[in-house]
């Protein structure tokens, strides 16, 4: 339907600039028309990016009331940096990963927007957590963090950092969480807590309980290919390279010699995972080429910065 629109539209633009002609000149002017609507179809399927690819979100979702899913995020995301803090694992606004992180993301935010109307009103956050595990992740309501470990042992560059803010990202914008509870909910799983969550409860309670949950939540697999496509949209539109992601999972193979760390559990690793990506590439590259590129690179995170005690490097 798109493309018959667009068509439409050009034959009118040029039929406008075009005065009565004859049936020789008619065909030719059709031709014509045919050809240039032809050659920007290709245009315009890469300007669209991965969208095509994706539908809607979930009717799952609707079971869960989203502000109170928002809510109970920060509630348990103010709870982990508060136990970092206390730890000395929370590192600073000034540490340089953080305003490196914060930078990224940044450039990242106002493409998130036409994912999900939501997030307009979405009180970011960007922190960093001294821990070793290959972990990081994007609560909904856009709570990021990232642990140093997967950081420093994989020596990350910004566009491996953009790829894997991207795919957290993509979770929250595409309310993977939400739509995993609901789908619980209507199965009778967790029905207590929906219960909860529709007003039923105590929403203190849930609140903590619904937190702990998003912290350990494992997506599906359709998920998490899903995250990979609108990740890479949101890193190319940001002006990081989308091919980063094939280093990246690559780089990842070799950390967990085979087997996909806790991160990635349920998403399709190695060569499948690659493939994959390059698969896709060509539907993201022009909105890469196009796109506004970081006035700076960051340095990765130097090796023995990957101590839980993040705050004092």
């Amino acid at each position: 339907m798109k493309s018959t629109r667009y068509h439409c539209s050009l034959c009118a633009a040029l039929s406008s600039l075009s005065p009565p002609a004859s049936n020789g000149r008619r065909l030719f002017n059709r031709a014509l028309i045919a050809g240039a609507a032809a050659s920007a179809l290709p245009a315009l399927a890469q300007q669209n990016g991965v969208r095509d690819d994706v539908g809607k979100n979930s009717s799952f979702t609707k079971l869960v009331p989203a502000d109170e899913l928002e809510a109970a995020a920060a509630q348990q995301y103010a709870q982990l940096l508060a136990k970092a803090k206390q730890k000395n694992a929370l590192a600073p606004d000034s540490h340089p990963q953080v305003v490196r992180l914060r930078a990224i993301s940044q450039r990242m935010i106002p493409h998130t927007r036409s994912w999900n109307s939501r997030a307009k009103n979405w009180r970011w956050e960007v922190n960093l957590i001294g821990s070793s595990e290959l972990n990081a992740f994007c609560m909904p309501g856009g709570k990021i963090a990232f642990y140093s470990g997967i950081l420093s042992q994989l020596q990350l560059d910004d566009d491996e950092v953009a790829t894997i803010m991207g795919h957290e990202v993509a979770h929250a914008l595409r309310e993977h969480a939400r739509e995993r509870i609901g789908k619980s909910n209507a199965t009778g799983i967790g029905l207590s807590l929906g219960a909860q969550l529709l007003g039923l409860g105590s929403l203190g309670d849930v609140a903590a309980n619904l937190g702990t949950q998003l912290l350990t939540m494992k997506f599906s697999r359709d998920d998490e290919s899903e995250a990979d496509l609108v990740g890479m949209e949101l890193a190319a539109r940001s002006g990081y390279d989308p091919e980063a992601g094939v280093r990246l999972w690559q780089k990842m193979g070799e950390a967990s010699k085979g087997a996909p760390p806790q991160w990635l559990s349920t998403h399709p690793s190695g060569g499948s995972r690659i493939q994959d990506i390059r698969a896709n590439l060509p539907k993201v590259e022009a909105l890469y080429a196009k796109a506004e590129k970081p006035p700076r690179r960051y340095e990765p995170m130097a090796r023995s910065s990957a101590s839980s005690k993040s705050s004092s490097n």
